[in-house]
């Protein structure tokens, strides 16, 4: 869904309400005070549009060159307070204790600014903050938390722009799970083990390109270096994913299982000699002396016609 085009409105409303959206696609120019005046006159209206021409009209607007202004347009004309009254609801909405310039609106315009011109990362861009509303929590020593707001928000979605608009159900799908784990990759840690990454990757494969494009979007800081840092966090967290990924794909060069069966055919006892004889076989797949990738049996009769087990230390079984 990389490409979305607008479809002639299905209604008076739509026509009158929305056209000023393809305006601002185009130019990137706030319409005229007396266009939106026209229009907030009758905003309340923007509900009596079908759901689908709903999507098919604000999409183009979210994944244009000037979102940002789209969003503004829809605010300053009332429709965003009737269409998406949870995202309304950020403007003037604190994110700090001790700045109240920097407030939930401007950071998500600036999101969805940043953020790849996909429609289901910019619609997620659009309503990834929704939940901090009503989870906004003031501490004692004036910061502020958010806890649970991703989980909220998915709430919000299903509850509130879910139904006025009638999202394709991959988009419906992908957008719920790119609210509910949008602050995962900003926590990626360079400690964080193999096992740990390869989890990430595996819970976050489906949408993973999408929630990564997103996370780098996400970061609005504006300390010197700040930004920097947290992209390049991101790039190393997908550098390992797809490092590990690459590792995890290549064929093993030996069977699963082949101690038991060297043990079994060979009739040796269990004990460290076990793992060295496995270590020379992989030596000898590695300097192409053997095949890699091929039946338990090809890598017993090898053991016994190259005399592998010469020099190994096997300990005979306990109680001998």
């Amino acid at each position: 869904m990389d490409l979305v085009t607008t479809p002639t409105a299905s209604s008076g409303a739509s026509d009158r309400l929305l056209h000023p959206l393809r305006e601002i696609e185009q130019s990137g120019e706030m319409p005229s005070a007396e266009t939106t005046a026209q229009v907030a006159a009758e905003a309340a209206r923007v509900l009596e549009i079908a759901p689908d021409v709903l999507y098919a009209s604000l999409t183009p607007a979210f994944c244009c060159r000037y979102p940002h202004v789209a969003m503004q347009w829809l605010r300053d004309a009332g429709i965003l307070a009737h269409l998406l009254p949870e995202l309304d609801a950020t403007v003037d909405f604190s994110q700090e204790g001790d700045r109240r310039h920097k407030d939930v609106w401007e950071h998500t315009k600036q999101v969805v600014r940043q953020a790849v011109p996909r429609p289901i990362v910019r619609w997620a861009a659009v309503l990834h903050d929704i939940g901090k509303v009503t989870t906004r929590r003031f501490l004692p020593d004036g910061k502020v938390t958010f806890h649970g707001h991703s989980e909220e928000g998915v709430r919000m979605f299903r509850r509130g722009p879910a139904r006025r608009i009638a999202f394709p159900a991959d988009v419906r799908r992908t957008v719920e799970d790119l609210i509910r784990h949008h602050l995962r990759p900003g926590q990626y840690e360079a400690d964080w083990t193999d096992s740990a990454v390869r989890r990430f990757h595996r819970e976050m494969e489906p949408f993973l390109t999408d929630l990564l494009d997103l996370g780098r979007a996400d970061i609005t800081s504006k300390r010197p270096g700040k930004r920097a840092r947290c992209l390049q966090q991101i790039s190393d967290l997908s550098d390992r994913i797809q490092a590990l990924a690459a590792e995890d794909a290549k064929p093993q060069p030996l069977p699963a299982g082949l101690g038991n069966i060297l043990m079994t055919r060979l009739g040796l006892p269990p004990g460290k000699h076990i793992g060295e004889l496995r270590d020379r076989l992989e030596q000898l797949v590695a300097e192409g002396a053997l095949e890699g990738g091929q039946e338990a049996e090809y890598y017993v009769a090898e053991v016994t016609a190259r005399g592998l087990l010469e020099g190994l230390a096997i300990q005979p079984p306990r109680g001998f």
